[in-house]
């Protein structure tokens, strides 16, 4: 759902980030985030992409987070919505993944995955790399979930 809370960008608190929803026969790529306290979302799974950097529009932003993140490089993207509230503004695109996953390099996060609808339904994927299930970042899941419905 897109929120149309007033945005201040000279508020100096206030975050934009660029999000990407991956898909790939079905199935979205999602991060699980490190375990570290000081981020957002610690040990859940999430979504590609990250803080924008000064005078970076949301889509350079997402291209730059993705080749640091995962080493993917972006041939197309298209802008699906914008999440906002008091805090942060979610520019979120949509791409397909166009190579298998073992060609991804990941850099950031303690794995990656494609999960399936069912596992953003029920708000938990299984980590074949630390062998757990982890939950899905609340905001993440609902962008996920919001864009499964367009699908149907």
């Amino acid at each position: 759902m897109i929120s149309s809370f007033p945005i201040n960008s000279n508020t100096n608190n206030h975050l934009e980030v660029a999000l990407a929803i991956i898909q790939q026969d079905g199935h979205l790529l999602m991060q699980l985030r490190d375990d570290f306290p000081h981020i957002a979302y610690p040990g859940h799974w999430g979504l590609f992409g990250g803080h924008l950097e000064l005078g970076e529009t949301p889509e350079e932003g997402l291209k730059r987070e993705l080749i640091e993140e995962i080493n993917y490089k972006v041939s197309q993207s298209q802008k699906m919505s914008c999440y906002a509230d008091e805090n942060v503004t979610r520019h979120i695109f949509y791409i397909p993944l166009t190579v298998a996953l073992t060609e991804l390099n990941l850099q950031e996060g303690q794995d990656l995955a494609l999960l399936t609808p069912e596992d953003i339904q029920q708000g938990y994927a299984y980590s074949s790399k630390i062998q757990q299930s982890r939950p899905l970042g609340k905001i993440h899941q609902q962008i996920l979930l919001d864009f499964l419905k367009l699908e149907l």
